[in-house]
């Protein structure tokens, strides 16, 4: 994180604020209202660098890279498909093709839109050995995490017994994502708070993987 007199890295709060400035003025109550949510994510941020948790560190890094490639959420889906029959295996299809529309949805489009840069965690260096490597790509939103929300909702759109465990993983996963210090919390709250696109995200996979067989029953209406 800056320090001294180098300037503070753009959080979403303050990407948002600068929208707001150049609709409404610098002097808009909102602009003010997201420039202050983006002091507070640099500070959770930094809270979260600088507290000793050698107990979590392995487990938090070790998560965060079971989820890279979604490999953490492709083995669950096959686990699915494996043991619940037909209608695990479309819960399964779904779960996949969820993430691949997420996947590209904020990789090749949102974060080409927003290019702020990864949080700069040398100052903010509590333990090390949290650490996975900085990606290249851009910071917000967090791929991880609108995958693993993604596929949660889809899954457990399917199968409710299932819902809360996976829903509770992929919220671990986001949070491993700041943990880890490659993203700041904005980038990752961001993923599950948006219920339009998930729903949208959702609707393309089902459509993506194709009619009901005989004997599996139709989810309910995404409306």
């Amino acid at each position: 994180m800056s320090s001294g007199g180098t300037k503070p890295q753009e959080t979403v709060g303050d990407a948002v604020a600068r929208g707001v400035e150049a609709r409404r003025g610098r002097a808009s109550a909102w602009a003010e209202a997201m420039r202050e949510l983006g002091a507070v994510d640099r500070a959770v941020y930094e809270a979260v660098a600088r507290t000793p948790t050698p107990d979590l560190d392995d487990p938090a890094r070790r998560l965060s890279e079971s989820a890279n490639y979604s490999r953490l959420w492709l083995a669950i889906a096959a686990a699915i498909a494996l043991l619940g029959g037909a209608h695990g295996r479309r819960a399964a299809m779904e779960g996949v093709v969820s993430i691949a529309v997420t996947s590209a949805t904020v990789n090749l489009g949102v974060k080409s839109l927003h290019r702020r840069r990864r949080p700069d965690r040398v100052e903010s260096d509590g333990s090390p050995n949290r650490h996975v490597p900085m990606p290249a790509s851009t910071s917000f939103p967090s791929g991880h995490a609108a995958s693993a929300f993604a596929f949660a909702y889809a899954v457990g759109r399917h199968i409710p017994a299932l819902a809360v465990p996976i829903r509770l993983l992929a919220a671990g996963v986001a949070y491993s994502r700041v943990h880890t210090g490659v993203h700041y919390p904005g980038d990752v709250w961001s993923a599950p708070s948006s219920g339009p696109e998930r729903r949208l995200w959702s609707r393309l996979s089902v459509i993506a993987s194709g009619p009901l067989r005989p004997g599996m029953r139709r989810v309910p209406s995404l409306q």
